[in-house]
């Protein structure tokens, strides 16, 4: 028998994903940042009261349980008495409040009606820039979190709908580019007011009582969805170890293992036994490795499902504080991205053969975090480009990997448009291809990778960090590992260097900037891959000629 509430319930959660979706694109449209309203690299979402999430809009995957994990320290900072009608809360810190590194902030806007808590809304985006000791924020050599910006721990940004000027003078005393700084967190204001009001509206119709309980049902469909698929899964011990890049201050490789066990009802990561923290920027802390496992976790059950936090009530995530997972202060966790996509990585090697219809071999991993500055020829004004690189993802049971994604972590983003990139920035983007070199054979072969070139049209500076540079894509099934992500520096003397990290590395008038993303792994044999597709690949440019002959033993004139 349906409940007679049934429908109701239904057009609110529907209601409530597109608040998600309507937030989203106010944040889109208001910002001042590439990074944010070309790149798409920010989340926003709706909580219940006791910080649950209910909704949450596209954007960057890693940030899936850092919403409400920033509600929650609001929550547990300021408690009952300390949240008011008018309040906005802002948090970045890596080691509380839902943080990842200090450049992605949090804006966190409690709902009520008539005076009553009903929901939170809340905007997680990256600012360019944050302040610390170099330009950007994605530092690769800083030793200490305090180094790389300027630390929120959970404070009011709003006081009862009073702006605190002090702290937003002080932000902007502190950023190289106030202008595109204040810009985004207005942005975000903006955005979480739509949330608001939006629920306020819901609520107006419907009445209180019947929105929040539509926010509980959410969540128990959420369980529910991804209970009847963990019962699909194989169950069981599943193992996988990885080996990470070197930290870019002389330290590692590093260590890492996971054990996922599933059983009728639980899924259980276990990362004990990973490498303790790094002295370099590459540490993750547990709110982020726990937004991590959710991505991977997701993507093994119900990736087909709206994001809620009913979803996770089966998983449990076990790691030791001190780890490159679990990073203490002041750790660095600027570039938090390289260990924290070994999160994925780790519980995706370690469950592909057992669900290949849902996960395909290793891909090339990192953001590809890309910091140039200088100053503008053009304009004589400071520039500052941020920007993520897409690469190959790794080939599936039944298909080729997806050329020029972004990966796993980073979702649903996107590249600055070469127009953009050449009007804003002191650069000229002279090649944009995928990458033909070696790697990723098989049945089906490895996604491409891409190839960019950026030639520096003043005096710039480069900081980049490209993981698996030194350990490419894994294949599965007998396929070919990938090719390693690298930087290369062209020099104005004829000179090439070659770098997996840079550090504000000086690049002279002219030079130029290549940065190279990784092929994905094979799967399967080569040699069973079938003459047509290798006949497509030559056609298309992606591979050479000789690779098809010596890999796949594959020649256009004999065939």
């Amino acid at each position: 028998m349906i409940d007679e509430n049934y429908f109701t319930y239904e057009i609110l959660k529907d209601a409530l994903v597109a608040v998600g979706d309507e937030m989203f694109a106010a944040m889109k449209r208001t910002s001042m940042s590439p990074i944010v309203y070309e790149i798409l690299d920010f989340a926003v979402g709706v909580t219940d009261a006791r910080g649950n999430l209910v909704a949450q809009g596209n954007g960057v995957v890693l940030f899936m349980a850092t919403l409400d994990s920033a509600v929650r320290a609001v929550l547990d900072k300021h408690g009952p008495d300390g949240i008011h009608e008018g309040d906005i809360f802002i948090t970045n810190d890596p080691y509380g409040g839902g943080g990842t590194h200090v450049s992605d902030v949090t804006l966190v806007l409690p709902v009520f009606f008539e005076g009553t808590l009903i929901a939170f809304v809340a905007n997680k985006a990256h600012w360019t820039e944050v302040g610390g000791m170099a330009p950007g924020g994605n530092l690769t050599d800083s030793t200490e979190v305090y180094q790389e910006g300027l630390m929120f721990p959970t404070v009011k940004l709003s006081d009862r709908g009073t702006i605190n000027q002090p702290l937003v003078d002080m932000i902007e005393a502190n950023v190289r580019i106030p202008d595109m700084t204040l810009g985004d967190m207005w942005a975000s204001v903006a955005a979480n007011r739509v949330g608001e009001r939006r629920i306020l509206e819901l609520v107006t119709r419907y009445g209180r009582d019947t929105v929040t309980g539509a926010m509980s049902r959410i969540l128990d469909y959420g369980e529910r969805m991804v209970r009847t698929e963990l019962e699909q899964m194989p169950k069981g011990e599943f193992f996988a170890e990885a080996m990470l890049d070197g930290d870019g201050l002389g330290n590692g490789p590093f260590h890492a293992q996971v054990k996922v066990t599933i059983s009728g009802d639980r899924f259980l990561i276990d990362f004990t036994g990973t490498a303790p923290q790094a002295p370099g920027s590459i540490n993750t802390t547990r709110s982020g490795m726990n937004s991590f496992a959710r991505a991977v976790y997701v993507a093994c059950t119900a990736p087909h499902v709206p994001v809620n936090g009913g979803m996770f009530r089966p998983l449990e995530v076990i790691c030791p504080d001190g780890t490159l997972f679990t990073a203490i202060r002041p750790a660095p966790t600027s570039v938090y991205w390289e260990s924290g996509n070994f999160v994925i990585d780790l519980v995706w090697k370690a469950m592909a053969p057992h669900v290949p219809e849902r996960l395909p071999a290793g891909g090339y991993l990192t953001v590809g975090s890309t910091n140039i500055w200088g100053t503008h020829p053009d304009t004589g004004e400071f520039y500052l480009l941020v920007e993520p690189l897409a690469g190959g993802w790794g080939a599936g049971h039944d298909r080729d990997g997806d050329n020029g994604q972004f990966c796993q972590a980073n979702g649903e983003t996107y590249n600055i448009p070469i127009e953009v990139a050449e009007t804003r920035y002191g650069v000229r983007v002279e090649r944009y291809t995928f990458n033909t070199e070696d790697g990723g054979a098989g049945r089906f072969r490895g996604g491409k990778g891409l190839v960019v070139e950026y030639r520096c049209l003043s005096q710039a500076w480069l900081t980049s960090i490209l993981g698996r540079h030194d350990y490419p894509p894994w294949g599965m099934a007998g396929g070919s590992d990938g090719s390693p992500n690298r930087i290369m520096i062209l020099r104005n003397d004829g000179t090439v260097e070659e770098h997996g990290k840079t550090a504000r590395m000086p690049i002279a008038e002219g030079e130029v900037i290549r940065m190279v993303t990784g092929n994905g792994g094979g799967y399967g044999d080569p040699r069973a891959r079938p003459r047509a597709a290798i006949a497509a690949d030559l056609r298309d440019e992606l591979v050479t000629p000789a690779y098809a002959e010596s890999i796949y033993g594959y020649s256009a004139e004999a065939e």
